[in-house]
């Protein structure tokens, strides 16, 4: 039977917010498994506090009102999980974004946050600040200093070299990268075994036990003005991504895009890297993970991968503080999840970046 073409045009309207509609789920969906990760995590760690105690406190804490809890109890509680969550919640979100900007516009399944040589660089701004002794929010500042230090010089060399060119642009990033970490090589070198060298081995193996409240309303503040700096530019962001043939056709500023991108997603690895030291694999595999779910549409995937990449980190802390007597570092178990999953991925996905 012929189908008339005001009726195929009603199908057409009928069926075509579904894939929105189902995008909104998923996104609901991801945000409510992140809430419940979050309140699942609290009661978690060496000294147990059960989930009634966990919420009088927290709720105490937004209103004003007694809360009925030990002082012990409040102290775990507000002091000492709660800005460790936040702070799993603000990495994750920061390096899977950065992750997910790099990816979509390098057009490249294998760049990560590391790719301009950012965590090195940051990395050994916090080897120097710990060889120096300095307290630990000037080692913060070092380190989130010397990984814009690291990116603006692969970014020069890049600028210099490659008119350009994204692969310049990459290797230089990688020379940038083997550059600081001999430099951080040095520095532990020179570091005393018996204090400093063992606080710059752990640092740099990533963890969040040292984050406390005052640390993170910076940083915060700076993960989520990069975030919507990305987010305003996601529809260029996913033309450009389609290909330069397509964002010159559309009128795509491709220069102030890349800009834009390339800086936010550098700000929000060096915050990141500064929160938590070296922190790899989540950027790389989360957006992978989250275009899988939402499509590669960077308005889309953004979102997606902020919601996995800060469930996902708060998951690893929680194993990181629970796993054993001794904290275990972030970075090892991120590795040690990321790598073989990765593998799967890339197999699974790899018709889609041929």
């Amino acid at each position: 039977m012929q189908v008339s073409p005001t009726t195929d045009s009603r199908r057409g309207e009928s069926r075509a917010p579904a894939p929105r509609t189902s995008t909104r789920i998923r996104m609901f969906l991801l945000f409510a498994g992140l809430v419940a990760i979050v309140l699942v995590s609290f009661p978690l760690g060496p000294f147990a506090v059960d989930t009634g105690t966990v919420l009088r406190v927290l709720i105490a804490k937004v209103t004003g009102a007694g809360h009925g809890a030990g002082a012990v109890e409040e102290t775990i509680v507000a002091q000492v999980r709660l800005p460790r969550i936040i702070g799993a919640v603000l990495v994750g979100a920061g390096l899977a974004a950065a992750g997910a900007g790099y990816q979509s516009m390098f057009r490249n399944p294998l760049v990560s946050p590391a790719i301009l040589g950012v965590s090195a660089g940051a990395g050994f701004g916090a080897a120097l600040g710990l060889l120096a002794e300095l307290p630990w929010p000037a080692i913060q500042a070092m380190a989130f200093v010397f990984g814009l230090v690291a990116a603006a010089l692969a970014l020069t060399i890049a600028r210099l070299l490659g008119r350009g060119s994204t692969v310049v642009l990459v290797l230089a990033g990688v020379v940038v990268s083997t550059l600081f970490q001999a430099f951080i090589s040095i520095t532990q070198f020179m570091a005393n075994p018996e204090d400093t060298l063992p606080s710059i081995t752990f640092w740099l193996m990533g963890g969040l036990g040292r984050i406390r409240s005052e640390d993170l309303i910076g940083a915060a503040v700076l993960i989520v003005i990069c975030l919507a700096a990305l987010y305003t530019v996601r529809w260029p962001v996913t033309v450009l991504a389609a290909g330069s043939d397509e964002a010159s056709t559309l009128g795509v500023n491709r220069a102030l895009t890349w800009a834009v991108v390339i800086g936010a997603s550098t700000l929000l690895t060096a915050t990141a890297v500064s929160l938590a030291g070296i922190v790899g694999w989540v950027g790389l595999v989360v957006p992978h993970l989250a275009r899988m779910i939402v499509g590669p549409s960077f308005d889309r995937l953004l979102p997606a991968a902020v919601l996995m990449g800060a469930g996902f980190l708060v998951l690893v802390d929680d194993v990181a503080r629970s796993a054993s007597t001794m904290e275990l570092p972030l970075g090892v178990l991120t590795a040690v999840i990321g790598a073989p999953f990765f593998v799967l991925l890339l197999a699974r996905v790899r018709s889609q970046w041929s």
